[in-house]
């Protein structure tokens, strides 16, 4: 089971890259420096992927259990603290949107982009603070 999900962590990221470069390097018009920076945060948040499943895979790889506790309890956190602050993230470009002229797929996709760093973000957080016994 563990290394399924690596297989599955690995083939999402390629996938991901693939349909991202194709949508980066296909473009006829020029590129603005806004689709520059959500091409480098996609292919920061492939290399995330790439490393969950490297871990993954090194994990199965040494015998080590599927879950612990401690990982279990890692993602329940990143999860909580994640989706409390894309809440107030998406208050927020929806008060920006008002004051500045966007396309509503621009904000949508700005948004979908924005929970997945935040993620991230918990995520390496809480992976480097630990969890407190509560």
């Amino acid at each position: 089971m563990n290394m399924k999900r690596g297989i599955v962590a690995l083939l999402v990221s390629a996938i991901v890259l693939a349909t991202t470069a194709f949508w980066f390097f296909g473009m006829e018009k020029s590129v603005n420096p806004h689709e520059i920076v959500s091409f480098g945060i996609i292919v920061v948040l492939v290399g995330f992927g790439i490393w969950f499943a490297v871990r993954r895979f090194s994990s199965a790889h040494s015998g080590e259990p599927q879950e612990d506790e401690l990982s279990k309890k890692i993602v329940q956190k990143t999860a909580a603290w994640s989706y409390y602050i894309s809440l107030y993230m998406w208050v927020f470009m929806l008060w920006l949107k008002d004051r500045v002229e966007m396309d509503t797929e621009e904000v949508l996709g700005a948004g979908i982009l924005s929970m997945a760093v935040i993620f991230m973000l918990c995520f390496i957080f809480h992976r480097l603070r630990g969890v407190r016994n509560e």
